[in-house]
């Protein structure tokens, strides 16, 4: 592939991630981000976690998990916890109503997601959903081998 196709390529894939982002920032009314989004999914796909283990498999730094997370708890959609057998072990857990905004912002964007795609012909979606299940393939093949 040609250096600039690459580039073009590289460069059209994050436009349009950021367009999503902007777009689905603005019609998600919760006054939240994507990233805490990603953690409330995060703690309800695999229950309280470790601040320090969130950031690391979120890809976040320490301080900003801890800014997201302590607007999740001001706004009651996560809880601290203690870990009772010992006490300098703190987990973030997700509450019901943590849950509920999960659910909203999900179908935010499985509605700007589905808005857009129906812009695409059949033949274009077909083509695109056998990119992204390629380029899952080899995403998960490249992380089999970093474990």
């Amino acid at each position: 592939m040609e250096e600039q196709t690459l580039f073009e390529l590289v460069h059209n894939m994050d436009n349009f991630t950021k367009q999503m982002i902007m777009q689905w920032n603005r019609t998600f009314s919760e006054d939240l981000g994507i990233s805490h989004v990603l953690v409330l999914a995060h703690l309800k796909q695999n229950g309280k976690s470790r601040p320090s283990d969130l950031a690391k498999i979120l890809g976040l730094t320490p301080p900003t998990l801890s800014y997201l997370s302590e607007k999740l708890v001001e706004k009651k959609l996560a809880v601290r916890m203690v870990n009772e057998s010992d006490r300098r072990i703190n987990y973030l857990g997700i509450t019901d109503k943590g849950d509920e905004v999960l659910q909203r912002a999900s179908l935010e964007g499985q509605k700007l997601r589905t808005n857009l795609f129906e812009k695409l012909t059949e033949e274009e979606r077909v083509q695109l959903a056998n990119l992204y299940k390629k380029l899952s393939i080899i995403q998960h093949n490249e992380n089999s081998h970093l474990e």
